[in-house]
């Protein structure tokens, strides 16, 4: 059976309004955007609909209103105010600082801006990073660098780093060593002394995939499955695996959560201390993206691994919380 949703979504937030409801200048995004690393080119982006996006950002209508006028998945993935559900529970250090890596148009930048004294993005597009500094710009603590994060080179260090949906994609940018440890060892050294790595991720043996959905990157069934056989540039994790990738590259404390339906538009983040049990799995087999198939009942699969001790393995999604080695989570 092929299930799919449509993408409807809620978000109170004006796209080009500052946190006073003023609309920004134009010259306030740019002085938000740092082109300093930026080669001229975008390596990174979803064609035109991203000049849609800045369009609809630059309209200044409630975000509400655009995506119930709209069902394409980009424009719910990437201005829906769900995909916030992610962290907007973590107890931030409202004097702390941030560096969001893979920022993209901005969908988790706002929580940032509004939970943290300053907040540094980078992104490969500048075309992303406007429609971000647009939307987020009026927030007055926050910095875009545009370019290739492998040729960042800032003196400053952060309180926390993130890489929301970001990790996965190293083998397509970072050219030196095995991507994905490299990548991981080039972000501790933004890490201030007790700062925290913030890392999600989808899980390669979340029960989603095995149930009928396509692998969220290759667009492929049963690519994580299979171990992304031929599959180039772009792999995500088992629990095990990422949690040893960690600790390798020096981050010896790992908080696990799991975002449910997954960490893109979370409607519950579970944790070790607080596991889901029978009853609590429910609308998990939302595709707003594509086509998928539906094998199996997901909810009562996902209630006996539960009931097993084993939905952690399972999970679709992780939310990893990282603590350097020798420091305190």
């Amino acid at each position: 059976m092929r299930a799919r949703k449509r993408a409807v979504a809620t978000g109170e937030n004006r796209c080009k309004r500052a946190a006073d409801g003023k609309v920004l200048a134009m010259n306030t995004v740019e002085q938000v955007l740092n082109l300093k690393f930026y080669k001229g080119e975008d390596l990174y982006s979803d064609g035109e609909v991203e000049d849609r996006l800045l369009s609809l950002c630059e309209s200044g209508r409630p975000l509400s209103e655009i995506l119930q006028e709209n069902e394409d998945w980009p424009i719910l993935y990437h201005l829906s105010d769900v995909r916030e559900n992610v962290l907007e529970w973590y107890d931030f250090d409202p004097q702390a600082s941030l560096l969001e890596i893979g920022a993209g148009c901005g969908a988790v930048t706002g929580l940032f801006c509004r939970r943290v004294k300053r907040v540094v993005c980078n992104d490969l597009s500048k075309r992303r990073s406007t429609i971000n500094a647009v939307r987020n710009g009026g927030h007055g603590n926050l910095e875009i660098f545009v370019g290739n994060f492998e040729d960042l080179v800032l003196e400053e260090r952060f309180d926390y780093v993130t890489l929301i949906g970001v990790l996965e994609y190293a083998g397509y940018y970072i050219s030196q060593g095995e991507p994905y440890s490299a990548m991981l060892n080039r972000v501790k050294r933004f890490l201030k002394p007790g700062g925290k790595l913030i890392v999600a991720i989808e899980n390669q043996f979340g029960l989603k995939y095995w149930a009928g959905a396509a692998e969220d990157h290759t667009g492929r069934f049963f690519d994580g499955i299979g171990d992304y056989a031929g599959v180039k540039g772009v792999r995500t994790f088992s629990k095990p695996e990422i949690t040893r990738l960690l600790c390798e590259a020096g981050f010896g404390m790992n908080e696990f959560y799991y975002p449910m339906p997954d960490y893109k538009l979370p409607t519950a983040v579970y944790s070790d201390a607080f596991l889901p049990k029978k009853g609590m799995f429910s609308d998990i087999t939302v595709s707003y993206d594509r086509d998928r198939y539906v094998m199996f009942d997901e909810a009562a699969a996902y209630e006996k691994l539960a009931a097993d001790g084993q939905f952690p393995y399972f999970a679709n999604s992780f939310l990893i919380v990282s603590t350097p080695d020798g420091e305190e989570a």
